[in-house]
């Protein structure tokens, strides 16, 4: 197993090098084989496998822990989102088995094409991961209090203390402020966010624009809101140049080492965001949630779907459906504002308007009756 998945690993990245996968898809393939044959047990021969095998990885998989939203031990998203201490870490979602599931059926067509397995073990497993259905206990998006509470908090890091603990080279506030207003504004992929450069911000007719080199090789235009804009401005002037040591002239985002930063550190910068909201508005949330935020939200205030498609940066259409979490109180505030029963409650308004009328007017002739008996 352990051969045949670093062969594999070669042969992907090879495939980026030649510009036939991309450097976001490569990096899932690898992390998710490498994982399987952990998993698998490295020492077993890869054609030995069965279907029941696969779907025996496939479990141990899913209940494997999600590091990115760890609840326990030191800096973990727990201990900013009021967890209980030692509580048990989440488990993986739907999605990322479904996931998980892809790249191993990758991994198997080419063992079987490459002659490494005689037969596919994948077309033998049985096990699918549980498709999404209505609300699930812990919702990906973050709702309109909790999403406030964590922009106030990401817009209050322009004017954060210094941290004495800190050199003036080590302060990160304002980047990690402009890290979660990026992610929770215009929802990028956490490997967008991470490879963007300086000079992929750009001004047009008065308006800051971010270039997202996306999937595919297809790149999209965003504009950013006023408060995201000044924001990076402020980061672009003081916190950048504290950060830079001339090593990754080109980057947005540096770590205090002045490297370009990690995809994987990304959440340990929502968690410190994450502390400064109060309690009662604060809950844990991945980069992935953040994105999941922004279109939930578009979409639930009315945005025409296709511009929400173009500022996540999908293809189709059908595959906001994903992305789309409910949000409590948004079917009622819907029917509220039915546009087809607009004319109907106008009448209906105009119609109570003239009964209040026609009541006060007999209510003035009882009274002038009453006077003129009296």
């Amino acid at each position: 197993m352990t051969e045949a998945a670093d062969r594999y690993v070669e042969i992907v990245r090879a495939k980026t090098a030649t510009g036939a996968l991309s450097p976001g898809t490569a990096e899932v393939y690898v992390r998710d084989v490498l994982t399987f044959a952990e998993l698998a047990g490295g020492e077993r021969v890869l054609d030995d496998l069965t279907g029941e095998d696969v779907d025996e990885v496939l479990l141990k998989f899913a209940h494997k822990p999600d590091g990115r939203r760890g609840r326990g031990g030191a800096g973990g998203a727990g201990g900013v989102a009021g967890g209980e201490a030692g509580a048990a870490a989440p488990r993986q979602s739907s999605w990322s088995q479904a996931r998980f599931r892809r790249s191993v059926s990758a991994f198997f067509r080419h063992a079987a094409v490459a002659g490494w397995v005689q037969l596919n073990p994948m077309r033998a497993a049985t096990l699918q991961p549980r498709q999404r259905g209505g609300l699930r206990a812990e919702r990906r998006a973050l709702t309109t209090e909790q999403a406030e509470g964590l922009l106030g908090a990401a817009r209050q890091m322009v004017v954060a203390p210094a941290e004495e603990r800190k050199r003036s080279d080590q302060r990160t506030e304002l980047r990690d402020g402009l890290i979660v207003l990026l992610l929770a504004a215009v929802g990028p992929r956490v490997s967008e966010l991470t490879r963007s450069n300086v000079e992929d911000f750009f001004v047009n007719a008065g308006t800051r624009y971010w270039r997202i080199f996306g999937k595919g090789g297809r790149t999209r235009d965003v504009p950013l809101p006023r408060p995201v804009a000044e924001m990076l401005d402020a980061y672009l002037e003081q916190g950048r140049p504290l950060l830079d040591r001339g090593r990754e002239p080109k980057a947005l985002l540096l770590s205090w080492r002045g490297r370009r930063l990690a995809r994987q550190d990304v959440q340990a910068v929502i968690d410190r965001v994450l502390a400064r909201v109060e309690p009662e508005r604060r809950r844990s949330v991945t980069p992935h949630g953040l994105r999941h935020t922004t279109a939930t939200h578009l979409l639930a205030a009315a945005t025409d779907m296709d511009a929400v498609r173009r500022v996540l940066g999908h293809s189709d259409l059908s595959t906001l459906g994903r992305y789309r979490d409910e949000l409590p109180g948004e079917l009622e505030a819907a029917m509220r504002v039915h546009p087809l029963l607009g004319a109907v409650a106008r009448e209906a308004e105009r119609g109570s308007e003239r009964d209040g009328e026609r009541d006060g007017e007999r209510d003035g002739e009882r009274d002038g009756e009453r006077e003129a008996g009296g």
